[in-house]
């Protein structure tokens, strides 16, 4: 009778092999994210927004240190109300709220409420102070809103078009439309020509100026959702649209016609 005879296992041990490469600095390289870009630059367009609005502030003859105060709570309680619409728009759990993201839309709603409320309680025209914060506002959208496309936020969607920029959406990085930055030069030129309207007119309307403003930038953030990866309805986009072309008409219309 024959015996089977195994074999013993044996070990079996690879070569080594040393990988030399350069490293960048985590925190600013061109990868999933930049964590620092949108702190840095969302709190440099904080700044230009306030002071902006303090110039034109002083120059229409409203109390400068009211407004300052009332810029410094509305931009505290209106960074909470961007992480709560955040966390209510992507249906986040509240525990998420320091690690969450934010978004723009509740910022504005809450600080240009407290900015509102402030100046009735204070008596200072509302229509006039909100026309001097719209260069401002815009003007530091233009500077901030570049950290979103740093930090890979509200990302657009991949692209082979040479009009592609390469960046990520926090998890892929390649080449994608730059709707952050195209979104930004937006405001930027809303910016410019609000500051002009309030620099070189006196509307009759007070507050023109200001909803005018608003109604074209939310007009050109629907245009550019198409290029972003979040999904957004057709007939929402063009109800949107609609709504902010009829209001845009009647800004430049009324004042004319008043």
């Amino acid at each position: 009778m024959s015996a089977e005879r195994s074999a013993a296992p044996t070990s079996m041990r690879l070569p080594r092999r040393v990988i030399s490469t350069a490293t960048t600095f985590g925190q600013l390289a061109q990868g999933p994210a930049v964590r620092l870009a949108w702190p840095t630059l969302v709190g440099m367009g904080a700044v230009v927004a306030v002071v902006f609005q303090a110039l034109l502030a002083g120059r229409a003859g409203i109390d400068v240190a009211a407004v300052l105060v009332m810029s410094l709570i509305g931009c505290i309680l209106g960074f909470v109300g961007g992480k709560a619409y955040y966390l209510v728009l992507h249906h986040k759990h509240p525990r998420q709220f320091l690690s969450a993201g934010a978004c723009i839309q509740g910022f504005l709603l809450v600080a240009l409420g407290v900015i509102a409320v402030g100046a009735a309680a204070l008596g200072i025209p509302i229509g006039v102070l909100l026309d001097t914060t719209a260069p401002g506002v815009f003007l530091g959208m233009a500077v901030g809103r570049p950290g979103c496309w740093l930090t890979g936020c509200c990302a657009g969607r991949p692209t082979s078009s040479r009009w592609g920029m390469w960046s990520s959406d926090r998890r892929l990085a390649t080449r994608r439309f730059p709707v952050q930055l195209l979104e930004a030069a937006a405001a930027l030129v809303i910016g410019a020509v609000s500051l002009i309207l309030v620099l070189t007119t006196q509307p009759s309307i007070a507050g023109v100026i200001f909803v005018g403003a608003v109604a074209a930038y939310t007009f050109s953030r629907q245009l550019l959702f198409p290029l972003r990866t979040e999904s957004r309805t057709r007939i929402g986009r063009s109800v949107t649209m609609v709504f902010c072309g009829v209001v845009l008409a009647a800004t430049v219309s009324l004042p004319i016609l008043a």
